[in-house]
């Protein structure tokens, strides 16, 4: 079962989908690429209670909202080493990077060279903050993949660590605070004050890096 309702928040319009499905026991909410939000519950939910968690929610979507539309922005530009470059596109060049633009024809696959420069930056930098790090540990294995929640991952068991793609968009400083993250993960899996202490022994400004990372 499907229903469409309005959501208005300071003067505009957001359109609500609500899907009520019997397999789904809680209310999740979430705002879409196209700004949309959609709510999915119980069959048996009521209606009142649907609309008493939108109003309650508001500022929290409003954030959602502004997320999806600052991502809108973001994928206007071309974002690499935490410099941003505008696109240009061009039929007679695949991909020229200059100082303030990026040249690319249309077909040319961005994500691929993406993924070819993070190979060996994420590698070094893997490499540096290994030999810097505090603790004895066994060298991990490097795996890169575009991840939606996490910046990285560490199979404690496989000795794994998986650094997300988007990182080569961002200053090095992320990468080497994810790197510095994930490390302490073989030393403590976990999330304890041990763990803590242990990434600011390695990445003193820790706090602030993480904190900006989030927003």
């Amino acid at each position: 079962m499907v229903m469409l309702v309005n959501l208005q928040i300071d003067g505009k319009k957001y359109p609500v989908i609500i899907e009520k499905k019997p397999t789904t026991k809680n209310m999740y909410l979430r705002v879409k690429e196209d700004q949309s939000i959609l709510i999915t519950c119980h069959t048996k939910t009521p209606d009142a209670a649907i609309q008493e968690m939108i109003q309650s929610k508001s500022k929290s979507i409003l954030k959602l909202i502004e997320r999806q539309e600052k991502k809108k922005r973001e994928e206007l530009y071309f974002y690499f080493l935490g410099k941003r470059y505008d696109i240009v596109y061009m039929e007679q060049v695949q991909f020229q990077l200059g100082d303030e633009k990026v040249f690319v024809s249309r077909d040319f696959s961005i994500d691929k060279w993406l993924k070819k420069q993070a190979l060996d930056i994420f590698k070094k930098h893997l490499d540096t903050c290994y030999q810097n790090f505090s603790k004895k540990i066994p060298y991990p294995k490097l795996r890169i993949r575009k991840m939606k929640t996490r910046w990285g991952v560490c199979n404690v068991r496989d000795r794994v660590v998986t650094l997300n793609l988007e990182l080569i968009k961002k200053d090095l400083k992320y990468l080497d605070y994810v790197i510095y993250h994930e490390l302490s993960h073989l030393v403590h899996p976990n999330h304890s004050s041990s763990f803590w202490r242990l990434v600011e022994e390695n990445c003193p400004n820790c706090k602030q890096i993480r904190k900006e990372l989030n927003e």
